[in-house]
């Protein structure tokens, strides 16, 4: 079977949203030239794979798939069961994102921080792998298979992208997975980033194939700079709430701020999070602006990541936004 093309542009719709109106948008996604359209995975959000699902009954050929979907949320070989699912209902063109999810949602169900392993992750997709390819498998580890398949024609390979920003997450993607979304939109993470990478990558079998490390970038772009910067504070809230005290500290972020934000959310106080988040923070954790400012910053992230995915929010007008968003990217490219 040849290797899947690499993805180059990508693009992150939210469930928040009706599934019509994402139809819509990854329409509009498809025809600015995005190449695949992730689905971010909450369960406070509408159900991703039925988003995905309606999304390849109305697009051609933009690949699909959650962004990302975590084994903590539902059994692995169910989940697996889904993304095989969306690839025969798109013909083919399913993309497996797969991470340990948000902490501070996750917590909401129970889940700690202890439980979001790395173990966890590269088991459910190796597990998923093998059931694509047509086998039963019997699993004890993270989570427990016996004699499980699909009663049904199996899709084969399905390429598989890591969600993640820790050390370890990229390395055990670069060594085990097809690609790496890196939760990063700054240059000076995508760096660091690379590094662990390369760390991986040495250890990677060659009957693996290429890798693809894509920076899952939160992008708010509009005419209006201010604007572009005010509709990013809720994934920027996420983000930072999530990020560990390494990463705050690359970025001069006050600690004990982003927990507050964390803490909020946890709540369910969603706008008392969002007013926490800082400037520093959406500088940090968001390419936000004008179109040139946005393409002047994913520029450089392209200067150590292979591609981007274009993260929620995108802007203040969602429509206005994907267009733009796409433009800003093809600047980028122009740029690196």
């Amino acid at each position: 079977m040849a290797e899947p093309t690499p993805i180059r542009r990508g693009i992150e719709l939210t469930p928040e949203h009706p599934i019509d109106r994402l139809t819509d948008l990854a329409e509009t996604a498809e025809a600015a030239g995005f190449e695949a359209v992730f689905a971010s995975s909450h369960y406070n959000n509408r159900d991703p794979f039925q988003a995905l699902g309606a999304i390849a009954d109305r697009t051609d050929a933009i690949r699909l798939g959650p962004g990302v979907a975590n084994p903590h949320e539902s059994h692995p070989v169910a989940l697996a069961s889904r993304m095989a699912t969306l690839d025969e209902r798109s013909g083919g063109r399913g993309v497996f994102g797969i991470g340990p999810g948000d902490p501070s949602t996750l917590r909401n169900l129970g889940v700690d921080g202890d439980d979001r392993g790395l173990r966890s992750v590269l088991e459910a997709f190796k597990v998923a792998k093998r059931l694509w390819a047509g086998e039963r498998v019997d699993h004890d580890g993270t989570f427990s298979a016996d004699d499980a398949g699909l009663n049904y024609e199996p899709p084969g390979e399905i390429p598989v992208y890591v969600g993640g920003e820790g050390p370890h997450m990229c390395r055990m993607a670069a060594k085990h997975a097809d690609g790496l979304l890196f939760n990063g939109s700054h240059p000076r993470d995508l760096s660091w980033a690379g590094d662990r990478v390369a760390e991986g990558l040495s250890e990677r079998p060659d009957r693996r194939g290429a890798f693809d490390f894509l920076a899952y970038a939160s992008v708010s772009v509009a005419a209006e700079r201010e604007a572009a910067r005010e509709a990013a504070r809720p994934p920027v809230a996420f983000i930072a709430a999530g990020a560990p005290e390494p990463v705050l500290a690359r970025h001069e972020i006050d600690a004990e701020r982003a927990a507050t934000v964390g803490e909020k959310i946890s709540e369910g106080a969603f706008t008392e999070a969002f007013e926490q988040v800082s400037p520093a923070m959406i500088d940090a954790f968001a390419a936000a602006g004008t179109v040139d400012e946005v393409a002047d910053r994913l520029a450089g992230v392209l200067d150590h990541a292979d591609g981007v995915v274009c993260g929620s929010p995108l802007g203040p007008d969602l429509d206005t936004a994907v267009e733009l968003a796409g433009e800003a990217l093809e600047r980028a490219e122009e740029r690196d």
